[in-house]
């Protein structure tokens, strides 16, 4: 199992807007394809102008097969068109568990 920490970085003072656009449009397809939201956040302190989102995978393959199917989902091309200008920057990093922690959407 491993997690994608997605973190966008919103123009100055809009990610209001982007979070509001998100739940309105791009939230269910993204939840639809993607599978396993694990969790959904704003910046309050450090860097501000954040959204962070994390996606549980089994593994690279399926990451990358359910990334394809959302970047051939008409809908989803449809929302990215009017959610990229809200964005200065975007990263990803993959994350892979401690051997230790039992994720709880693996109990």
């Amino acid at each position: 199992m491993l997690v994608e920490q997605r973190t966008y970085t919103t123009v100055p003072g809009k990610w209001r807007d982007y979070l509001a656009l998100y739940e309105a449009e791009g939230m269910a397809i993204q939840q639809r394809i993607l599978g396993r939201m694990v969790g959904y956040y704003t910046s309050e302190i450090g860097e501000l102008n954040q959204i962070v989102h994390m996606w549980a995978y089994q593994d690279l393959n399926e990451r990358a097969e359910r990334r394809a199917a959302l970047m051939a989902d008409p809908q989803w091309l449809a929302y990215v068109a009017k959610m990229m200008p809200l964005l200065v920057r975007q990263e990803s990093r993959i994350l892979t568990p401690a051997r230790f922690f039992k994720p709880m959407w693996q109990e």
